[in-house]
């Protein structure tokens, strides 16, 4: 049953089990967790549960994953959405080292989007949509700071975006292979030193 079928009550309780099952997975892992964990979490009955997930753990862990993809960019909020000023750019790229800080050696997403198989058009496009609002948000901020003459006007800013994010995430996967944040943060560092040097 989609989402645009359901009255605002039922939007509720099938939001509430997304949100219990996402609290489940990054306390338990994807793999620990069950249907049963995530029934006790949320106080839903099994029909409850498939009647909102009828075709079970697979659609309710693509529903976790564009939640989860969703809180990716929220928790950048409101330094993401505000690259107006080279000081907003240093606050975001805080914003964004503290949040894999406190996310620490589990990553919810690519837990869950492992275990949906990567090759799977629901988590590719969940994945691919998360890359493109990300990429758009950096791209918005280098075209604002062109405006402003900070930045050459000459400057591809969607291929410029393009690259910090890249390196954002080959700096995320380093920290979730060997706890050091780092890597992270010398793509940022680079990064915004390199727009701003051109």
């Amino acid at each position: 049953m989609g989402p645009k079928t359901l009255t605002q009550k039922g939007l509720a309780t099938r939001q509430r089990i997304v949100e219990g099952a996402a609290a489940e997975i990054r306390e338990r892992g994807v793999a620990e967790t069950t249907l049963d964990h995530v029934r006790a979490r949320t106080g839903t009955s099994k029909s409850q549960l498939f009647h909102y997930f009828p075709d079970g753990k697979e659609q309710l862990l693509l529903e976790v994953a564009r939640h989860e993809a969703d809180r990716v960019l929220s928790d950048q909020q409101p330094q993401l959405g505000d690259l107006t000023s080279w000081p907003a750019w240093q606050a975001w790229r805080d914003r964004v080292v503290d949040r894999y800080l406190r996310q620490g050696m589990d990553c919810p997403l690519s837990g869950v989007i492992a275990q949906l198989g990567r090759s799977t058009p629901g988590a590719q496009a969940v994945v691919s949509e998360l890359m493109r609002q990300w990429q758009g948000e950096i791209a918005a901020g280098i075209r604002h700071m062109q405006g402003l003459g900070e930045i050459v006007p000459a400057l591809d800013a969607d291929r410029s975006a393009a690259a910090l994010l890249a390196g954002i995430q080959g700096g995320v996967m380093v920290m979730l292979a060997t706890g050091r944040i780092g890597h992270l943060e010398a793509a940022l560092d680079v990064g915004i030193e390199g727009l701003r040097r051109r």
